[in-house]
Parts: structure tokens; sequence; C-alpha cells
């Protein structure tokens, strides 16, 4: 079979190559998977940077979430047969026509769902949904968050007026408030503007944010910080613009604030199995009704990884950028 491969650590749109490699059995409990489509994810290019907390050996596989058919089952294997559409968001190395995966860890697909909602059912939205659930608010609350154009972010503003949350979301550029308008997304202000703040508390009005989500770092964080209740909570969810939290002391004195990080890989494994399956059955649910969508932006033969790595950064994506296989 051929796969996407890098020898060594580096810009994806220059380490990435096609390679061949043994067509993978699967094991005792295991199903192989023929790749339909694969969506391209910030922490896919961060582990071929080798910037992830993940670093796997060279040469090294690609890609995490993937759709795709059953084509051959492992010994044991009786909850799934050959044929059966499914989907991974956690299985290292999908980048490749065909992956290997714990039968157990799949998702079956809905006959109902496109290929395209269906590559990126898990890994983004399921981050999204369990980090709402992790910042513990409730209906009438408010959430503000930065980067609220990106995917995560996007996802999070969808989850929270499904349950109905409140969400201030900040983006960097004017454009993006357009940009969120027109996905339905309200209540977004660009940082862009000198009177950011001040727009910002208009919508507000009286309210204050119970918790803050940042994914951007450095003085990003503290502008979070800085609107945040009394006993509010602000989550670091990434580190986009810097490595540290640049944050005041009198707000987090006087706000009585709490900071906590947010890894969703640590997060999904520790989370108990009713907590996962009920949060799995909302994102499902809250998908297929079309209240939370899951757009695409471009579709490249995967043999074009590159060209795709490129357009994925490309400022003013409005979805996902996905492989072909």
């Amino acid at each position: 079979m051929r796969a996407l491969i890098h020898s060594t650590f580096g810009d994806p749109a220059e380490v990435l190559e096609v390679a061949e490699r043994p067509l993978p059995e699967p094991g005792p409990g295991q199903v192989r998977v023929r790749t339909v489509l694969a969506p391209i994810h910030n922490h896919d290019l961060w582990t071929i940077r080798g910037t992830y907390g993940y670093k796997p050996e060279l040469p090294a596989a690609s890609g995490t979430e993937a759709v795709g058919v059953v084509d051959a089952l492992g010994e044991g294997v009786d909850a799934l047969s050959v044929g059966r559409r499914v989907a991974t968001g956690g299985t290292f190395g999908v980048w490749s026509e065909y992956f290997v995966a714990k039968a157990a860890s799949l998702i079956p697909v809905p006959d109902a769902m496109s290929d395209e909602t269906a590559a990126q059912l898990i890994s983004m939205p399921f981050s999204a949904l369990s980090l709402l659930d992790f910042l513990d608010v409730q209906p009438g609350d408010w959430i503000v968050q930065n980067t609220a154009n990106g995917a995560v972010g996007r996802l999070l503003a969808q989850f929270a007026a499904a349950r109905g949350v409140r969400v201030l979301g900040l983006v960097r550029r004017d454009g993006g408030v357009d940009d969120l308008a027109a996905l339905g997304i309200d209540d977004v202000v660009s940082t862009e503007a000198e009177d950011w703040r001040e727009r910002a508390m208009r919508i507000l009005g009286e309210n204050a944010p119970r918790a803050a989500v940042d994914s951007v770092g450095g003085s990003a964080a503290g502008d979070l910080l800085s609107l945040l209740g009394e006993g509010g909570t602000l989550v670091s969810f990434g580190s986009m613009q810097s490595g540290t939290l640049q944050l005041s002391a009198g707000d987090l004195i006087f706000k009585q604030a709490t900071v906590k990080g947010f890894w969703g890989s640590t997060v999904s494994r520790t989370m108990d199995a009713a907590t996962r399956g009920a949060l799995f059955a909302e994102l499902v649910q809250r998908i297929g009704s079309g209240e939370v969508s899951l757009p695409v932006e471009a579709v490249f033969p995967f043999e074009q990884a590159r060209d795709a790595v490129t357009a994925s950064g490309a400022a003013g994506r409005a979805g996902k950028v996905l492989l072909e296989f």
C-alpha cells in the first residue's frame, strides 16, 4: 500500500512524501480499514514538525483521523463486519491507503452521514464538546474565547448554543467577524479594532463570563482574564502565539480566578465510560440534526499532500481540508 510518511521532522509542506509500505494485517480484536477521507489537523502538522506532545520514531507515519470501510477482521471481532463504514479520531498513521485499529475504538458511521462529515466527526468535535463539559457551565452562563474562528472555536460556539450557553468570541481580524456571522455565530468581536474591549463589554452587558478559553497565549490570555467574572476559570487550550501566559496578578487575586490546562488526549483517556458515551451520543445527534456544522474547504488527492497542507494554513479558511485516498 501507499502511505504519507516523513523521514525528518520539519515543515509538512516540505517533508511529507508518498512511500510504499507493507499492507498491515489485523491482530486479535483489530480490523483493517480502507481509508476514504482524512482531515488535516493542527496537531497532525505539529507532530510532523516534532513540536507536539507525541514524537514518533522516524521514518514516521502521519495522520490521526479518518473515515473508511472495514476491509478485514482480526480474531474475535464480531461487532463490525467487512464493508461497514467507520470513523476513528485517535489512530496514528491513518494517512495511508489502509490502517489497522482496535475494533472497539472505531465509531460506526450512520448511513445518512456523508463521508466529508464522517471524516471529521471525532477529533475536533469531541475535543470541543469535551472542553465545554470540562468548563462546567450551565444554560444562561457566558464563556469568552479567542481564536473563535478556529475549528474548535467554531464548534465550541455551536455546541454551547445548543446547550443554551452564551459565547463571546474574539478574533484577530475584522473579516473573522463576518466569516462567523455567515455560519450563524454571533457575539464576536475583532481585536483589530482599538475599541474591541468596549464592544465586548457592550455584548456582555451586566453578565460576566464564568469561563474563558485561551488558544493563543501571551498577552491574549491576560485579555481574557480581564473579562472573566469573579471566581471564573481561565483554561489554556493552545499556544499559537506564545508558550507563556501574561496574566495580571491583580486580576488573578481580586477575581479569585483559577487557571487550568486542557489537553484533549489526557481528558479523553481519563474520562469515564458513561460520560464518554453521553458526549458521543450528543455529538452525533447535534451534527446529524444540523445544529453543528462541519464544513469542508477543499479535498486533495493524498498524493498532493504538500499542496493540501499549504491550503490548510491559508488565512480565512472556512472549513477543513481533507485528503482523499
